[in-house]
């Protein structure tokens, strides 16, 4: 959660709420912000608000019945950041999202509902639970314009409606940089554990509960990686390595400004972790993403340590985040990545690397548009102009490739067929292998510190080289040797993109090519109505103990 730019934010809109004395006037209670998503920048399988204006994903969980829950920061009053809530939405594939009402409210002008993580008390330790096991317990940072505070609230519910906790906060230290808080269950220490960012520190520190309510500061891990100018949104989560039977942990941390290619970006450390203290196995500053619009992700609560973890990050940056042509266009802010699986494994020089490749994209499958598995030194033409989520997979795999005096190119271009607008990225198989992402040749954005060009080295180590991609209208993600390396970009064309190419030349005369396009079905349009509206999920309970403790996310219980 970045505080200058909520400050930004909230004098941004201070006008609008300033002919109100209701903060939230016209925000609903209990019942979810309808949203039109037939836009043409909106993304159809990311997930994004209905409305308005959404940064960090918060309190992500999977619940028992197979249920994902997505909360994240939300400004339901404005198309830039400020009047910060939790907004929240459902999956059962992490695809196809339900808008829920908005789940927790700031309680008063001049609050806000910063990033935070949710927990389930399964043994209710923090005594809220007495007939359940389903209990969720939501920890987040209430900021003011004296302090950041943490704070908890639960949920009876199965995390949809939350009553804050009476006897708030649960840890102040009189700080107004000191947020983020992401908790985890230590099952070898039967305690709760809490990452939380002294921001302007560079200090994450590492708190112990046995009842979320009582915290005890336990180790500091500091000055580690890339500094930026402060830390933001800890996460520490247990972690399969691939070939050992090793626990291992990873603690991210996130950025903001600093990135080293400007403005915000996560930093992973690998390491171990014995309940009070995090040990990483280096000094090294690992880069999760190597594009600029991939920030604050969380891995959901509620994997089970030994299956790979699954994350989600806001796509984008806080250098434009809050001025990007969504919001006078078409009435919102932001997206969230595709939702990861991640594992660590020891494929670089530098070892223990994040590995994450995009969740089962099966739901949204469509139909293959194109494939060819002898492509040679050639060329895949796509013409997608009728597929209406304008979404694709796409997929290269090369093999055959030379230990030494490896040639040739691989490259992909998506293009209006209305404007010429493009976007392009590519590979080179020889020299020192790097590949590219360019988005300048769109021209619906001009902003400095939208940077056009990315890229990364990818040596070649087994003679294969594998690309993966996803474009969705307005974002495009690629992933590179399985989840290797990956790379999330926005973009925002003045026409639709509706064409497609997958080229290969000067490739050696041994090297094999196959690639194949898949269509992806917009994940939003089932439950659009016939005016293109999604209403969201309007079947909340409607007795009056919901009312109750709904109302309970103004005040306390």
């Amino acid at each position: 959660m970045l505080s200058s730019a909520i400050t930004l934010g909230a004098a941004l809109v201070a006008c609008a709420s300033a002919q109100s004395q209701d903060f939230d006037a016209g925000v609903p209670i209990g019942v979810p912000v309808a949203g039109n998503y037939t836009g043409s920048l909106r993304p159809q399988i990311h997930f994004s608000p209905p409305q308005y204006f959404m940064n960090d994903p918060n309190g992500m969980f999977r619940a028992a019945d197979g249920t994902y829950h997505l909360y994240y920061q939300y400004n339901p009053t404005d198309i830039v950041a400020g009047n910060q809530h939790w907004g929240h939405a459902t999956s059962k594939d992490l695809y196809h999202w339900t808008n829920q009402p908005i789940a927790i409210f700031p309680g008063a002008e001049g609050e806000g509902i910063f990033s935070g993580s949710a927990v389930i008390d399964v043994n209710n330790t923090s005594g809220f639970f007495p007939n359940q096991t389903n209990g969720v317990v939501a920890i987040y940072t209430l900021n003011t314009a004296l302090e950041e505070s943490q704070q908890i609230a639960y949920s009876f519910d199965g995390g949809y409606t939350f009553t804050k906790y009476a006897n708030n906060p649960v840890i102040s230290i009189n700080s107004t940089q000191f947020r983020d808080p992401k908790v985890i269950w230590h099952a070898p220490t039967q305690s709760w554990v809490m990452v939380i960012a002294y921001a302007q520190e560079f200090v994450i520190g590492i708190y112990t509960s046995p009842n979320l309510k009582n915290w005890t500061h336990a180790s500091n891990f500091s000055h580690q990686g890339l500094l930026g100018l402060q830390y933001e949104c800890p996460n520490l989560v247990s972690i399969p390595m691939n070939g050992s039977t090793e626990p291992m942990y990873l603690l991210q941390i996130s950025i903001n400004p600093g990135a080293p290619l400007g403005g915000s970006i996560s930093q992973y450390f690998p390491g171990t972790f014995n309940g009070t203290v995090f040990t990483p196995v280096d000094g090294v500053a690992r880069i999760a993403d190597f594009g600029k619009d991939n920030y604050a992700g969380q891995f959901f609560y509620g994997i089970p340590e030994s299956e790979p973890q699954v994350s989600i990050a806001w796509a984008s940056n806080w250098q434009y985040s809050q001025v990007v042509p969504t919001g006078p266009l078409e009435g919102w802010r932001s997206s969230m990545s595709l939702p990861r699986v991640n594992t660590l494994a020891n494929v670089t020089r530098i070892g223990y690397d994040l590995i994450s490749i995009p969740y089962d994209l099966t739901p949204v499958h469509d139909s293959v548009l194109a494939q060819n598995n002898s492509l040679g030194n050639g060329t895949v033409l796509l013409d997608y102009s009728t597929l209406d989520s304008g979404a694709l997979y796409f997929e290269a795999n090369v093999s055959n490739i030379p230990k030494a005096n490896a040639t040739g190119t691989l490259n992909f271009t998506f293009t209006s067929s209305v404007t010429g607008e493009s976007l392009r990225g590519g590979f080179f198989f020889g020299g020192d292998v790097p590949f590219f992402i360019n988005r300048g040749y769109i021209r619906g954005f001009d902003n400095p510190f939208f940077t056009d060009k990315f890229s990364t080295n990818n040596l070649i180590t087994n003679g294969q080289f594998r690309l993966q991609g996803v474009i969705d209208r307005s974002i495009l993600e690629v992933f590179l040797d399985g989840g290797e390396r990956s790379a999330t970009t926005t973009f925002f064309p003045e026409g639709d993109l509706d064409q497609m190419s997958i080229s290969t030349a000067e490739l050696n005369s041994n090297m094999t090519v196959s690639v194949v396009v898949w269509g992806l079905k917009s994940a939003w349009a089932a439950e659009e109505n016939s005016n293109g509206t999604v209403i969201g999920n309007n079947t909340m309970p409607s007795n009056s103990t919901m009312r109750r403790r709904g109302m309970g996310m103004y005040g306390m219980a």
